[in-house]
């Protein structure tokens, strides 16, 4: 009985190496949407608050690839769904609303760079909806 145990439990991955997967990730979707976004808006012909709004959604996107990417390439990441898309979308619009407030940015007392919010956002909403 011991040996049935031990043998389940040893095919199974452990917690931490689950989590390390997930870090991995979200350090890797912070990173390339954080790059990547300034280039693709440079091919959007949009200005003003719009233009946060669609780099909002542009963060969204990108940190959605990346996932769908990194599902084939890292060990217990799960492939997002298309509700994982629209979850990381929703967040990346959430996160690039908020600055728009003008009131807000001034109530935050660190000094976050604008695009971070709307990268954070859509990181926020895939992992609420990561599958």
């Amino acid at each position: 009985m011991l040996h049935c145990v031990l043998g389940s439990s040893a095919m199974q991955s452990s917690g931490v190496e689950r989590m390390l997967g997930l870090v991995i990730l979200v350090a890797l979707q912070f990173a390339i949407a954080l790059v990547g976004a300034p280039f693709l808006m440079k091919l959007v012909p949009i200005k003003g608050d719009l233009a946060v709004l669609a780099l909002g959604a542009m963060h969204g996107v990108i940190a959605w690839i990346v996932s769908l990417v990194g599902a084939f390439a890292l060990k217990d990441v799960n492939v997002p769904s298309a509700r994982t898309l629209g979850a990381t979308l929703v967040g990346g619009l959430i996160g690039a609303g908020l600055t728009l407030v003008p009131g807000l940015m001034a109530a935050v007392p660190l000094k976050i760079p604008r695009d971070y919010y709307s990268v954070i956002g859509a990181i926020i909403g895939y992992m609420v909806r990561r599958t």
